[in-house]
């Protein structure tokens, strides 16, 4: 696993963050680093879709990165006839997501596409996960894009949502954010490199409160929603159609 010191090497650009060739190469460190609770996640993702999947659909993973997600399903899933399509708009993830995937032993199949989310057509789903991807689309396009994933899922399908969010009570945001922040220096990150990825993240990150992510599910259309996971700030939630 190659280290992140993109922020603190200078191999980053300055401006907006991206997800370029340089972030993917450590992407797997800067989760793991970042994103409290991170495995945890990705591990009772593949217990769910153990559970949930059914025979000859489909599972979605929106903004699939390098593809973690993808393969806890892939690995998990023993109902015949299914189908992962992994989707992110990032050449450079897509790229070394298709070589984890031929690297897997799985012969579940998989396409991994480079494709806009916003977009894609998506249908006879039971399963659709998107981890830490919907904070980074404008917050106006956000519930379009929950009534496609609730209208493209079978009744009983279930959707899997990570996100980082802020907290309604403003004490309690500052408190959850200092321990983010410590877990973060915990992880060897400098003041420098953790105040440069702010910088970066500001405006291209935008997060919403647990409740804003509740309302728009249940204005989707989803039967029940509820938080599954949180450490700190970063939540998952399974939202049953």
């Amino acid at each position: 696993m190659s280290r992140d010191d993109i922020y603190g090497s200078g191999k980053a650009p300055d401006g907006p963050f991206e997800f370029s060739e340089a972030v993917a190469a450590v992407f797997p460190d800067m989760l793991r680093r970042s994103i409290p609770g991170y495995a945890e996640t990705i591990e009772a993702i593949g217990a769910l879709a153990r559970r949930v999947v059914r025979p000859d659909t489909r599972c979605y993973d929106l903004g699939a990165s390098l593809g973690a997600a993808t393969l806890a399903m892939r690995r998990a899933i023993d109902a015949p006839g299914c189908r992962i399509i992994a989707v992110d708009n990032s050449a450079a993830m897509v790229r070394r997501c298709r070589e984890a995937v031929l690297a897997d032993g799985s012969d579940l199949p998989v396409d991994v596409l480079e494709a806009d989310i916003r977009t894609l057509p998506m249908e006879n789903a039971s399963m659709v996960v998107m981890n830490y991807t919907l904070q980074f689309l404008p917050p106006d396009e956000r519930p379009a894009l929950i009534r496609r994933i609730r209208d493209s899922l079978h009744d009983g399908g279930v959707f899997v949502l990570s996100e980082k969010v802020v907290d309604t009570d403003p004490a309690i945001e500052a408190v959850l954010a200092d321990l983010h922040l410590e877990y973060k220096r915990r992880n060897d990150y400098s003041a420098m490199e953790i105040s440069r990825k702010r910088a970066a993240l500001e405006n291209v990150l935008v997060p919403d409160s647990v409740p804003a992510h509740l309302a728009r599910l249940r204005n989707a259309g989803f039967s029940h929603a509820g938080v599954w996971l949180r450490w700190f700030n970063f939540v998952s939630i399974v939202a049953i159609r």
